[in-house]
Parts: structure tokens; C-alpha cells; sequence
């Protein structure tokens, strides 16, 4: 997630300081809010969350942050879900699936007992709806080049006219309620743990046609997964209760998850300090606290497949030398020892270390010094027809993003280039940056985390029409080699070609339409009384199915 994961982009996050979703109880919640560790379940299984944005949306087929994606996870039911240690397919709604011989059908089969919280049975049809729904031109998803692997997805949700020919022509269908059917344009086999992402969730058709773009509020939701929307007061609170008609209820121990939305970095530390919530969720911890916090017991830090990144408005930065000038000029190391302070890794490229063909596809790009190298930047700043030297820096709103851009302020200052710092709110921050960006925009901070682990994920995001896509960069054969990408099964000969996608962005040559900072990791303040069964995997999801609060 993207994404704007966020990730996606956004997918959203800041590495030490991580625009996810995160838990804990409060202090009226008994056992949810105690710090020490007995072996058995406490009475009260009550958990508070601290959330740490207010979540642009909980429409699958519109969220791209991690905060949406997580709360999303655990009251939607996806087809599988990823082990969060080795992140491979698990079955969940769908109990098993086959993959054809060569490789183009994927054929999901669905339990028989998933259900909607209006009592309707969770079918294959919901999926095809859902999956046509966020393809379509009308939805205007960010995420719906997701789908493009799928036959006739790009041509459906690029069409202008006869749209319901096209729609018909997309390969998904549901032969019966419980088998769903997936036409590849060719062997991914990525496909299947692509699945596990949001954006591929099942909405309910009834509710969405009922309430239009009111069906994702509290009173009007309709879900199919083990939690419940029980509250949302928008930048305030988002609560959360066991639903115990699920079909895997009883082995679901929480009952009930209330959640405060808390951006502000020390006032997160803070609630969590004085037991009014239990755990964060992967981030957003004020950089002048890291190092105090490393030293207690509730403190844990978990390995990411993310990027920390800036993007250059290349219709603004047009000129390929002060693009190389302002990223030589970041010492990337300093911001990690200085700032982030949570073990983070100075990035060599886009595509994140721990990412399967790693060492094939990392360019180890001259652009990216990890201590930053002043006098290349100079040099290449020189080159420069009309460098812009008065610039625009946009971040939002969450801890860590102004302390870093400050850093690189001062660091492009010995440049020549001054820099305004313009931070804003998450939601308004997103749609300030498109795509198309704002003309205001000149660099702008971003990050992204893994939606499927497949360096295809990181790479696709800069073609051009990706909906993730914030720089203005668009190159036909970068485009080119991606689908050729898609259209290699083969992993080894696959990573050959991201990395020379890698080299295309970041190489030698390449156009540097961003500037990596760091690979992130997930920082995390958890309650004794949960630490043992909340955990973060590397693509900064949390199943709350899995936690259990432990009497004191």
C-alpha cells in the first residue's frame, strides 16, 4: 500500500514514522491496557488503537494509504491473506485455488460460509462486481492499474464510449457462487499474493447502490470480516467490535478495539505513556523521542519492504542536472542517524533491499551517496540551463517529515537553492499531489509500501498513467519494459528487466524523477499485554485476529 501507500503509496508512511493504522486500550478497559505480562488471556479483551491519520476512505476501491488498508483488513474478508513472516498465499475466504499449466487462469474457490453484515452470502459475483467497479472509468481509482493484468482491464478503464462492451470483456466471471475465475493477459506469478491487497476486496453491491458515496459511513457500511465499524468521528475516533456471526469467529479472542486518531507525534507517545491506548500502529513516533524509547520493553521495531522518497514535479524540475544536483546533495545517512533513528537503511535505488532479485535489480546509483556528495552536486548544479533555485517542498502533516525536510533544506541551501517548506493535512495532502500534481508542487515527500512483495509493485508505479504516478515522468519505453515485465513468468529472466527499469530511473543515465532516501523499518510502541501477538508484517499490515491480551 500503497501507494499513496501508501502506499501505496502510499503508499504513506515516513519509515521511523509511518503513516499507518496502530491500537491500544484505554485505561478504563482493564486488562486492555496493562503493561505487564501473566501467560493467560485477560477478562477484558479490549484493545485501544491510535491511529495515527484519519483515513482518506474505506472504499476498497479508492483507499491507497496503509491507515485504509489496515483498518480495511480486518473488517473486510480478503481471498487470501499473507503470512506475515514469509509473506506467502494463505488461504482465508478462499479456501484453496488453482493456477492453470500455463499459468494465465487462476481460479479462486470460496468458502461457503462468508457473509455480508446484512445477512447476504459473500459470492463470487461480489468480486466480480467489486473488481469491475474499481476498473471502471466512472470510479476514477487510483489503484485500478492494479487490475491491469488482468484481459481487458486497461482497455476498460481507459474507454470513452461502449464502456459496457468493454466491461463484459474483462476477464473475471463467477461460473457459480463460489468459484471466481481470473483471465491473465499472462502468467504472473505474483498474481495470487497481489490478490491479499485491498483493493481487491469484495464490496456489497446493495450497499453501494443504496447509500452511493455515503456507504462507507458507520450507519451504512456493510462488511464481511471479523470486525465491525462501530464509530467513526472523522479526526477523532474510529472504533472497532468483534462481529460474532463471522465464520471464523470463535477463534477471534478481542471483542472490542476503540481507536484514537492521534497525528501528532508526541501527543501519540504521550496517550500511549498514560495507558489511554496500547499500541501505534508501525510509526509516527516523534524523531526527538526515538532514542529515549528504544530503551523500554514496549518498544519494538519491525524490518519494511517500503521507500522513503522525494519526487521531483519534473514539469517544474525539468532540467536532469538539478534533479542529480538536489539529490547528490542529501546526506541520507545524517537523516537516518540524526532523525529517524530506527535502523533504517540509506537507499541505493527505488526497489527496497529484502525484495526478491534484489541484487539484480538495484542500479547503486550514483545519485544516491549515503552521506551525500556536495561537490558532485555542485558540479552538476553548474550544468543546469535555468536550474530553478526558488522551490516549493511539500510533506504532511505527520511526525519526522518536517525535521527531515528541514535537514534537506539546509542541505540544498549550499546549493544555491532555497526552499519553502509547505506542510499540509494527509487528505488534503493527496489530492494536492494528483496525479497531476498541483503546478505549486516542485518536490514533494512520499513513500511506498509493498502491496504484493514483486519489485513489479515499485516499478509500475512510474508508468504513465499510473495513478500513483506524482512526478510528471513519462517515458513510452519505460512503459514498454514494464509490460514486458509482466509478460515474463520466468523470476530471474523478470528481474533483469527491473533492473534495467531501476537503471532507466536511477542509473547513470537515468532520469531521476525521485530521490530515495532511506528503506524503511516499522518502529512500534505495543503494551506488554499484547506485544507477544501484535505484530507488523514487512508490508505494515496487522491482523487483529490474531491478538490476544494477556491478563496482568
Amino acid at each position: 500500500m500503497t501507494g499513496k501507500r501508501l502506499l501505496l503509496l502510499v503508499v504513506a508512511l515516513l519509515g521511523a514514522f509511518a503513516l499507518a493504522a496502530c491500537g491500544g486500550g484505554s485505561s478504563s478497559s482493564g486488562g486492555g491496557t496493562g503493561s505487564g505480562g501473566g501467560t493467560g488471556a485477560a477478562a477484558d479483551q479490549t484493545m485501544t488503537m491510535s491511529w495515527g491519520a484519519e483515513p482518506p476512505s474505506l472504499d476498497p476501491g479508492l483507499a491507497t494509504d496503509t491507515t485504509s488498508s489496515n483498518l480495511l483488513l480486518n473488517i473486510m474478508d480478503p481471498l487470501i491473506k499473507l503470512n506475515s513472516k514469509t509473506l506467502e498465499a494463505e488461504p482465508n475466504l478462499a479456501e484453496s485455488w488453482d493456477v492453470s499449466e500455463d499459468g494465465k487462469t487462476v481460479t479462486y474457490h470460496l468458502r461457503k460460509d462468508g457473509k455480508w453484515t446484512n445477512g447476504d452470502p459473500v459470492t463470487a459475483g461480489d468480486f466480480v462486481y467489486s473488481w469491475k467497479r474499481t476498473m471502471s472509468p466512472e470510479l476514477a481509482a487510483d489503484y485500478a492499474y492494479q487490475f491491469y493484468g488482468i484481459v481487458g482491464a486497461s482497455e476498460y478503464n481507459a474507454c470513452t464510449k461502449n464502456c459496457d462492451a468493454l466491461a463484459a470483456k474483462v476477464g473475471v466471471e463467477a461460473p457459480d457462487d463460489y468459484t471466481l475465475v481470473v483471465h491473465l493477459t499472462s502468467a504472473q506469478p505474483w498474481f495470487v499474493q497481489q490478490s491479499a491487497h485491498s483493493s481487491f476486496l469484495a464490496v456489497n453491491q446493495k450497499a453501494v447502490e443504496q447509500f452511493g458515496d455515503k456507504w462507507t459511513d458507520a450507519a451504512n457500511i456493510v462488511t464481511d470480516g471479523p470486525f465491525k465499524l462501530a464509530k467513526w468521528e472523522h479526526d477523532s475516533e474510529i472504533d472497532l467490535v468483534k462481529w460474532d456471526q463471522w465464520r471464523g469467529a470463535a477463534d477471534v479472542t478481542l471483542t472490542s478495539v476503540p481507536g484514537k486518531i492521534i497525528v501528532d507525534g508526541t501527543t501519540r507517545v504521550q496517550a500511549f505513556e498514560s495507558g489511554e491506548t496500547d499500541a501505534l500502529d508501525g510509526g509516527g513516533l516523534p524523531p526527538d523521542e526515538i532514542a529515549r524509547l528504544k530503551d523500554t520493553p514496549e518498544y519494538e521495531v519491525y524490518p519494511a519492504l517500503g521507500i522513503y522518497y522525494y519526487g521531483f514535479n519534473m514539469k517544474n524540475i525539468s532540467d536532469i542536472h538539478e534533479r542529480r544536483a538536489l539529490s547528490l546533495a542529501i546526506n541520507r545517512q545524517e537523516i537516518i542517524d540524526q532523525i529517524a533513528q530506527a535502523d533504517q537503511i540509506p537507499a541505493t535505488g527505488y526497489t527496497p533491499k529484502g525484495i526478491a532479485g534484489f541484487d539484480v535489480i538495484n542500479p547503486n546509483s550514483p545519485w544516491l551517496p549515503a552521506g551525500g556528495d556536495m561537490t558532485k552536486a555542485k558540479d552538476e548544479m553548474s550544468q543546469a540551463q535555468n536550474p530553478k533555485t526558488n522551490i516549493n517542498l511539500f510533506f504532511n502533516d505527520s511526525p519526522g517529515h518536517k525535521e527531515i525536510a528541514t535537514a534537506v533544506q539546509a542541505q540544498w541551501k549550499e546549493l544555491g537553492v532555497t526552499s519553502t517548506l509547505k506542510q499540509q493535512e494527509w487528505a488534503q495532502y493527496l489530492e494536492f499531489l494528483g496525479p497531476p500534481p498541483n503546478d505549486t508542487v516542485d518536490v514533494y515527500r512520499s513513500g511506498w509500501i509493498a502491496d504484493y512483495p514483486d519489485a513489479l509493485n515499485f516499478l509500475d508505479q512510474w508508468t504513465c498513467d499510473s495513478g500513483n504516478n506524482n512526478a510528471n515522468f513519462c517515458d513510452k519505453s519505460y512503459d514498454a519494459l514494464v509490460e514486458k515485465a509482466r509478460q515474463t513468468p520466468d523470476n530471474d529472466a523478470r528481474y533483469q528487466i527491473y533492473g534495467q527499469l531501476e537503471q532507466m530511473l536511477l542509473g547513470p543515465d537515468g532520469s531521476v524523477p525521485i530521490t530515495p532516501i532511506y528503506w524503511y523499518t516499522y518502529p512500534n510502541l505495543e503494551k506488554l499485554s499484547v506485544k507477544d501477538t501484535f505484530n507488523i508484517s514487512p508490508m505494515d499490515q496487522f491482523d487483529l485476529t490474531k491478538v490476544v491480551v494477556k491478563g496482568s
